[in-house]
């Protein structure tokens, strides 16, 4: 299978480039891994990280150094609903570390795995920029703050209505 962007990601890719000095292609590939990413299956195996190197016209290592450092890019499948739970001190002192020992009993799985059924990944990340709000997670778009047992039983309940209706 040949990847290719389709058309509406070629033109904002183009436009992400157009941004940088000729030569400077490196420069865009943070905002082009997050297209890839997109546009891929919601992760980034080699076979995209190439291809976004092969656009970029840099080196394939230049593309995975940068991919296996952020946790915002996966590097592998993930399920419909990713719980990305902050770990860092201001969190863990909010009792994050308990919130992630309750999603992974409630979901029966690992930091790193997907349930069964494809429907929820759990993600431990580093901040989150939200230390007021503490313990936290980013569940898509958007933040769940001041995380408590029944605020994850709600929210579990939540994406399982959504995907019930859909």
């Amino acid at each position: 299978m040949v990847l290719q962007f389709s058309e509406k990601k070629q033109a904002e890719i183009q436009e992400i480039i157009k941004r940088y000095p000729e030569g400077k292609h490196k420069s865009a590939l943070i905002p082009v891994l997050h297209l890839a990413q997109e546009e891929f299956g919601g992760w980034l195996d080699v076979p995209v990280m190439d291809y976004v190197a092969e656009v970029l016209k840099i080196t394939p290592i230049e593309v995975y150094e940068v991919a296996t450092f952020y946790s915002m890019y996966n590097m592998k499948p993930v399920g419909k609903y990713l719980f990305e739970v902050c770990q860092t001190g201001p969190c863990m002192l909010r009792g994050s570390d308990q919130i992630i020992d309750y999603i992974k009993n409630k979901l029966g799985i690992k930091v790193g795995e997907t349930t069964p059924d494809g429907m929820f990944t759990l993600k431990t990340v580093e901040c989150l920029g939200a230390c007021g709000y503490a313990p936290v997670m980013q569940l898509g778009k958007t933040y769940r703050e001041h995380l408590t047992p029944e605020k994850v039983d709600a929210i579990i309940e939540q994406c399982r209505m959504i995907s019930f209706n859909n």
